[in-house]
C-alpha cells in the first residue's frame, strides 16, 4: 500500500500560504471572495502580480497534489524521469485501476491485467519507488475514491491524470483532471498554468426527499446548463440544501461535473466532511478544517447577494427535485422522472 502522504503538517503549511496569499489579494481587489476564490488565490505564483481577469487571464499555481491512473502515468513517469530530478515537488500517487478490463469477473480479470500489464506494472513500481510515489497495486482500488478517502482535504488544489479527479471537490477541494504533461510539470516543481475559470453558483435549498439521490441534483444540473454549460468554469455548490447531503454524495456531484466540461466542481467544507473525516480516520484533518473554516467557504458577503460574485447562478430546490433519468446519447437530455410517461409516448 502506499505511504499516506497528506499529513496535518502538509495540510497545515497550506492553510498558512492560503491565508497570507489570500491577504494579498484582497488588498489589490478589496472585496469578498468565493470559496473557488479563496482556493486559487492561495495557490498562486504570484498572488502580488497575477493578472486576475476572470475567463481572460492564464493564471500560474502550485497545486498540493498530484494523482495519476496507470494508463497515462506511463508517459507522464517517463517524462519526469527525463528532468533528472530524483523525487517529486509535491506528493504524488500512481493508481493501477485503468488497465483492469471488467469482463468476466473479479478474480479472472485481475489474473488477465497482470499477465497483460505485467511489464507496465513493474515499471510503474519501481519508478514509483526511485521518485518517492505512493504506489497503489492493481486492485487495490479506484483512483478517484482511494484519493477522497485518504489524500483529499478542504481548501486542497490538486490536479491528477483521470476524467474522475473532481471527485475530491466532494470533500471540499479544487481537483481538477488534466494530462500526463501537465502533471509532470508540477511534479518537477514548475507552476501549472490554466485559464482563470469563471464561475457558476449553483444555490441549493431544501432536501433530497423519497427516490431522489445526489445523481439527481447533477443531471437536473445538466438538463440546464448542457453538456458545454460548464466550460471553462467552476462550479460552486452553496446555500443550506448543500449541508444536507453526505461527503460521497456531494461526491458523486462533483465527479459527474466533468459531463458539464467544468473545470471542476466543488461544496464548501460543513459538518457532513468533518464526519467523513473522522470516519476515514483523518480526525486531525477535521480539527484542523474547524480552525480555518473562514478559508473553506466563500465569505458571507457572497450568500447574502450570490449576484455580484458569481458569472451565472442555478437555483434548484432539493424539496421540489424528483428523480431524473437523463438519454439517449446525451446526459443532458434530461427529466424529471414525472415526464418520462408523456416523452416517451411523444417520441415514440
Amino acid at each position: 500500500m502506499a505511504k499516506i502522504e497528506t499529513t496535518k503538517e502538509l495540510v497545515e503549511s497550506v492553510y498558512k500560504k492560503m491565508d497570507e496569499r489570500n491577504a494579498q489579494v484582497k488588498k489589490r481587489v478589496n472585496r469578498p471572495f468565493t470559496l473557488a476564490e479563496k482556493i486559487l488565490f492561495g495557490h498562486l505564483h504570484d498572488p502580488a502580480g497575477q493578472e486576475l481577469k476572470a475567463g481572460e487571464s492564464i493564471l500560474q499555481l502550485h497545486p498540493d497534489r498530484v494523482a495519476m491512473q496507470d494508463a497515462t502515468a506511463q508517459m507522464a513517469m517517463l517524462q519526469f524521469l527525463c528532468t533528472g530530478k530524483s523525487q517529486t515537488a509535491v506528493p504524488t500517487t500512481v493508481h493501477c485501476d485503468h488497465l483492469i478490463r471488467a469482463h468476466v469477473g473479479a478474480s479472472e480479470d485481475m489474473k488477465t491485467a497482470l499477465d497483460e500489464n505485467r511489464e507496465v506494472y513493474e515499471f510503474l513500481r519501481s519508478a514509483s519507488s526511485r521518485c518517492g510515489i505512493g504506489f497503489w497495486e492493481p486492485g487495490a482500488g479506484i483512483i478517484h475514491q482511494v484519493v477522497l478517502e485518504k489524500y483529499a482535504f478542504p481548501g486542497l488544489l490538486m490536479i491528477g491524470t483521470d476524467s474522475h479527479t473532481p471527485n475530491a471537490g466532494g470533500l471540499g477541494g479544487l481537483a481538477i483532471g488534466v494530462g500526463g504533461a501537465d502533471a509532470v510539470d508540477v511534479m518537477a516543481g514548475f507552476p501549472w498554468e490554466v485559464k482563470y475559470p469563471k464561475l457558476v453558483g449553483v444555490h441549493l435549498t431544501g432536501e433530497l426527499k423519497g427516490w431522489t439521490a445526489p445523481k439527481d441534483v447533477i443531471c437536473r444540473l445538466l438538463g440546464i446548463l448542457t453538456t458545454k454549460g460548464g466550460t471553462n468554469r467552476i462550479i460552486e455548490y452553496f446555500g443550506p440544501g448543500a449541508r444536507t447531503i453526505s461527503c460521497t454524495g456531494k461526491g458523486t456531484i462533483t465527479n459527474m461535473g466533468a459531463e458539464l466540461g467544468a473545470t471542476t466542481s466543488v461544496f464548501p467544507y460543513d459538518d457532513r466532511m468533518s464526519r467523513y473525516l473522522r470516519s476515514t480516520q483523518r480526525a486531525d484533518l477535521a480539527d484542523l478544517a474547524e480552525k480555518n473554516k473562514r478559508l473553506l467557504a466563500a465569505d458571507p458577503e457572497v450568500e447574502a447577494d450570490p449576484t455580484k460574485y458569481y458569472d451565472q447562478i442555478v437555483e434548484i430546490d432539493l424539496s421540489t427535485l424528483e428523480p431524473q433519468v437523463v438519454g439517449p446519447h446525451s446526459p443532458d437530455v434530461a427529466r424529471s422522472i414525472s415526464e418520462l410517461g408523456t416523452q416517451v409516448k411523444e417520441n415514440n
